[in-house]
């Protein structure tokens, strides 16, 4: 018998390896018979082979008799590995095979690919070009899924090319990972151009654009493209859904997203339950949180995400209590809560100023289910003990938390010292979030605003020189309200929409009505040294009150108002929407991107602890 040679051999297999797997079948295995019959013994042995330990005990045979650098057998035994999803010892076996063959690589590339090993897929490519062999159809969409899975687009780029010079332009399946590939890498009109190109597109093409296109925010792009598929006959699947139903949540365009429970329901798609917690959170972000709470209450099989989105639901909306009690109720039904679920609760907490029910929560995490606290629950407890005031104790926190703080945890402190007018504190915390992140425009405008509160309006025009030498550039804020199945967009100081003098004039007659009932415009809010008179115009035209007067022209009274709007709501606008809501007699809910507000007779749900 020959002994063990290859020290890299996944097991510690010696001469007793053999005699305790010697039980094989066929034991006619004679030491002394020649080395190829032996090979074919095992060669037909691995042909048969359906089970994980016996392809182990023939493994250790390949070695026990040196038989390790036979590319047949070790192919076959490679494949067997991938068949059951033991990726790391094919790589193991296919180190030793010299030659390998075109269909080996083939199928090492796709294993590592399909198992998210995206880097091991792509060194495996290198690998295959590097040793002069050249690859085909076949390979090509595995490394351009690695490609995606890692967003790397100067690799995907190089990889398309590759596939054009070998002449594998054309085959659809590399089509459909080039399209999949750069809508992952955020290259929407890359994706978009390859799409065009193609002569038949499937359902995993359809899919990519439409998940692309939801991905990077590209929202009626994503609806529109979703009933073009619908219009060709191609039916969604899972990944689409919950593409749409996103598109939806971000709009805010409830009467399109129960349009799409109806097509989830019809479809069948209802069982599932990831697409029934995405129709959930829909509900949820539309402004219809009793909508979200019947429909999680019927369906079945709830899981921890499922639990954990409409607890974050009630957050945004501003009922902590509501969040804690449904956290207690999945505990009590046998759901054990994971560190996002605690995100949730957390952050619900903060939303509601629960200061010592959120520090309970905090504790509860280690001490009662053993849950490590990561960044975003430490960033939770930041914010939550900023808003109420706690800065010592939130930077206390910071500075001994084991991770290191991100810019969302500073940004926290530099909004805690913007509703306390700490200027010293925010101007040393605005180092540390530039030191990080120095294009975060968000932050920027939050620091101006401290500034100008403080008419400091050198250096509100000093921070906007750097961001403008820094290539920062401001997110414009837009407000939407969906109205007849539409979606209507507004910009601050927007003239473009066809009813904009109906707009304009509506909002200065509030105006009027609203300061004789005591309104005083918070001219800190605007970011520009110009007279009182200027700045009460500039912001009696910002997005939000745009989008009301909109929705109030044209719906019948009484009608409740929805609007989403991308960027934190103004202090101004909060106030002057809760005159307007008392003035009209409307409810009127304003999500905004940190959570809703609920106006309603003057008053506002978040109790301004925002």
């Amino acid at each position: 018998m020959r002994t063990l040679s290859n020290p890299q051999f996944p097991f510690n297999t010696t001469i007793s390896v053999y005699n305790r797997f010697s039980n094989l079948n066929q034991q006619q295995f004679i030491h002394n018979k020649p080395i190829n019959e032996i090979a074919l013994f095992i060669s037909s042995a691995l042909q048969n082979c359906t089970k994980l330990n016996y392809l182990k005990k023939l493994h250790a045979k390949v070695f026990a008799f040196g038989l390790q650098y036979n590319s047949n057998l070790s192919t076959k035994t490679a494949t067997l590995y991938i068949s059951f999803n033991y990726i790391d010892f094919a790589c193991n076996v296919f180190q030793n095979i010299p030659y390998p063959s075109s269909y080996l690589w083939n199928i090492m590339i796709r294993a590592c690919a399909c198992d998210g090993k995206f880097y091991s897929s792509l060194e495996l490519y290198r690998r295959m070009m590097g040793k002069g062999q050249r690859p085909d159809k076949y390979a090509f969409p595995f490394v351009l899924k690695s490609c995606a899975g890692l967003s790397d687009l100067q690799m995907g780029r190089l990889i398309h090319q590759h596939s054009a010079c070998c002449g594998c332009g054309g085959d659809i399946f590399v089509h459909a990972a080039l399209v999949d590939m750069y809508a992952k890498c955020g290259e929407i009109k890359a994706a978009r151009m390859m799409f065009d190109k193609m002569p038949d597109r499937d359902l995993v093409c359809w899919t990519s654009m439409i998940s692309g296109y939801a991905q990077n925010g590209y929202n009626y792009e994503t609806l529109e493209f979703f009933d073009d598929m619908r219009g060709s006959g191609v039916k969604a699947n899972r990944v689409g859904i919950l593409s749409v139903l996103l598109a939806c949540s971000n709009l805010g365009a409830l009467r399109k997203g129960e349009g799409f429970h109806t097509y989830v329901i019809r479809t069948g798609f209802e069982s599932d339950i990831l697409v029934a917690t995405a129709v959930i959170d829909m509900y949820a972000k539309c402004g219809s949180l009793s909508s979200a709470r019947s429909l999680f209450d019927k369906t079945s099989g709830k899981d921890v995400v499922c639990w954990s989105a409409l607890i974050a639901s009630y957050g945004i909306h501003g009922d902590g209590m509501k969040a804690i009690d449904l956290f207690n109720q999945m505990v009590s039904e046998g759901t054990r809560p994971n560190y996002i679920t605690f995100t949730c609760v957390l952050s619900a907490c903060g939303h509601s100023g629960l200061l010592e029910q959120g520090k309970r929560f905090f504790k509860l995490m280690r001490e009662e289910f053993d849950v490590v606290p990561k960044l975003s629950n430490y960033a939770c407890m930041v914010d939550l003990l900023g808003r109420a005031g706690e800065i010592s104790e939130a930077i206390e926190l910071v500075e001994t938390m084991p991770v290191k703080a991100d810019t969302s945890i500073w940004g926290s402190l530099l909004g805690a010292c913007r509703v306390y007018n700490n200027l010293d504190l925010a101007e040393r915390i605005a180092d540390r979030i530039f030191e990080l992140n120095p294009l975060h425009t968000g932050y920027h405008v939050l620091l101006s605003n401290i500034y100008a509160a403080k008419s400091r309006w050198n250096d509100v025009e000093k921070l906007r020189k750097i961001m403008a030498r820094r290539g920062a550039t401001k997110v414009q804020g837009l407000s939407l309200i969906e109205f007849d199945n539409v979606v209507h967009k507004f910009g601050v100081g927007d003239r473009s929409h066809p009813q904009m003098d109906k707009i304009y004039s509506l909002l200065e007659e509030l105006a009027d009505q609203m300061k004789r009932l005591g309104y005083v415009p918070l001219t800190d809010f605007v970011l520009h040294d110009i007279e009182e008179e200027a700045k009460e115009v500039a912001l009696l035209y910002h997005s939000e009150r745009l989008a009301i007067a909109f929705g109030l022209i044209n719906t019948s009274p009484g009608t409740s108002l929805q609007i989403t709007k991308n960027l934190r709501i103004c202090g101004d606008c909060h106030n002057a929407i809760k005159f307007i809501s008392k003035i009209v007699n409307r409810v009127i809910i304003v999500r905004d991107m940190h959570r809703f507000h609920h106006f309603e007779d003057g008053v506002c749900s978040c109790g301004d602890y925002w």
